[in-house]
C-alpha cells in the first residue's frame, strides 16, 4: 500500500468507526507501517484527534525510528504501535495496522470479575463464537497503566511473543480500562477485527450465566478447515 492510498484509509476507517459508534470523541487512534518501497516509517492519526474527521494531509509521518517528519502531533500511543509492528513481524499474524479504541464492551469486561484465565495468562474472552476464534483468537489482557506508559507497551510485547513461541499467534491485546489494540495488514482487515471483537464482548455481557463454549473438538475443527489459531 503507498502512502497516498494508507492516509485516504485511515481517514476512511476512522470515519466509519465513528460513525457506527466503536469509538467516540477523541478516543482511539490508528497507525500504519509504511513498506520500504515508500520510504518506512509510519503514518499515525494525530494526538487528541477524532476518528470521524480525520484529514489526509494532516496524519502524523515518522520515519522507522519514530522522529516526526510531517503532519499534526502523533499520538502519544505510537511507542506501543511501534512495538506492537516490531514484536509480530516474524508471526503468523504480523501487523502493517494498528487500531486501537475504548470500544464499550471489551472496556466494561475488564472492570467485573469475567476475566478468563489460561495457561498463557488472564484473558479477555473464551471461545465463544466460530468467528472470534477464527477471525479474532485469544486476546491477553494487559493489566492497568496510564494512557501511553511503557510498561504496557512492553507487556503487549511480551504477550505477542509469549503467544508465538505457543503456537498461537495473535492480532489483539486488551488494555485493562483503556480498550483494545488489533492489528492486520490493512486498514480495513484491522478494522474487521475489531469490529468482531466487539461484539463478541457485547455477546459475553448478553449471555446466559450457563451459555456453553466451544468445546475442544469444535475448535479443531476451525482449526483444521480454517486455519484457526487457538
Amino acid at each position: 500500500m503507498n502512502e497516498s492510498t494508507a492516509r485516504e484509509e485511515i481517514c476512511r476507517v476512522g470515519r466509519s468507526l465513528f460513525d457506527r459508534g466503536y469509538v467516540h470523541a477523541t478516543a482511539g487512534n490508528i497507525s500504519v507501517h509504511l513498506p520500504a518501497s515508500e520510504g518506512g516509517g509510519f503514518l499515525i492519526t494525530p494526538t487528541d484527534a477524532c476518528l470521524g474527521f480525520l484529514e489526509p494531509a494532516r496524519l502524523a509521518h515518522l520515519d522507522a525510528e519514530g522522529v516526526q517528519l510531517g503532519g499534526d502531533r502523533a499520538s502519544k500511543t505510537l511507542a506501543l504501535h511501534r512495538r506492537i509492528y516490531a514484536a509480530s513481524v516474524t508471526t503468523a499474524a504480523p501487523a502493517g495496522c494498528v487500531i486501537h479504541t475504548h470500544s464499550t464492551h471489551c472496556v466494561a469486561l475488564t472492570l467485573g470479575p469475567d476475566v478468563c484465565t489460561t495457561a498463557q495468562g488472564p484473558e479477555l474472552l473464551p471461545a465463544l463464537t466460530p468467528y472470534f476464534v477464527m477471525k479474532v483468537g485469544h486476546v491477553p489482557l494487559i493489566g492497568y497503566a496510564r494512557p501511553g506508559a511503557p510498561e504496557a507497551a512492553a507487556e503487549a510485547e511480551a504477550a505477542i511473543a509469549r503467544y508465538h513461541a505457543a503456537g498461537t499467534p495473535i492480532r489483539a491485546v486488551m488494555l485493562a480500562r483503556l480498550g483494545p489494540n488489533v492489528w492486520h495488514e490493512t486498514p480495513a482487515a484491522a478494522m474487521a477485527v475489531l469490529e468482531e471483537l466487539e461484539e463478541t464482548a457485547k455477546l459475553w455481557a448478553l449471555r446466559a450465566p450457563d451459555a456453553p463454549l466451544l468445546d475442544a473438538a469444535q475448535i479443531d475443527q476451525l482449526r483444521q478447515q480454517f486455519g484457526a489459531h487457538w
